[in-house]
């Protein structure tokens, strides 16, 4: 499996990304080297497509693959794009507050800690739908790793979109969420356009 090991920070600094995004409370002092130097469209496009992988976890073939269902749904294509990998099965243990950050919420899917309507499901990538109720399994509630999470994750707000009970660790999609919901810094008109070529 293929596993993107450059350093967060170092990641962030390169794309103009505040690692909050990623449930990373570190912030870098040091400069990107190319600050302030003039970019292409083309590396603009790029550099927003860039961010939107790293942002979910995703790798350049399942992301483009996002793409082409996004293009063949009702709607707009980029606004389809993000709401898909919002939806993500890791991406909604993150929101709901049950992992620090992104790539914790990513390992917790993958170590059967998560059943999605009382299954157990390992596929971080998952698509859950409005109505799931999505739970992390009893025998793992009682982990001292989700007490900290937990006491980490407090002041981290829900979205509307999602119900969570915080105490019994389970949370409902009420509905899928709008462009509008999804506070993440992508320009997602901009990775159409890439694809789009």
């Amino acid at each position: 499996m293929a596993v993107n090991r450059t350093p967060v920070l170092k990641r962030c600094r390169s794309l103009d990304l505040d690692p909050v995004y990623l449930g990373i409370d570190k912030k870098s002092r040091r400069k990107a080297k190319n600050a302030g130097r003039k970019i292409s469209e083309y590396g603009m496009q790029l550099r927003e497509k860039q961010k939107a992988k790293f942002i979910y976890g995703v790798l350049e073939k399942p992301f483009r693959n996002y793409y082409k269902k996004a293009e063949k749904m009702k709607g707009m294509t980029g606004e389809n794009l993000m709401v898909m990998l919002e939806s993500r099965l890791d991406s909604i243990i993150f929101r709901l507050g049950f992992a620090r950050t992104r790539r914790e919420a990513r390992q917790i899917v993958d170590h059967k800690h998560v059943l999605v309507n009382g299954k157990s499901v390992n596929i971080p990538s998952y698509l859950v739908k409005a109505g799931d109720v999505i739970e992390i399994r009893e025998k793992s509630k009682s982990l001292t790793r989700y007490k900290e999470i937990l006491e980490a994750t407090n002041g981290r707000l829900v979205p509307e979109w999602l119900e969570a009970d915080r105490d019994a660790l389970k949370g409902t999609v009420v509905q899928l969420p709008t462009r509008e919901a999804i506070d993440v810094p992508v320009d997602e008109m901009l990775i159409v356009e890439l694809y789009s070529k």
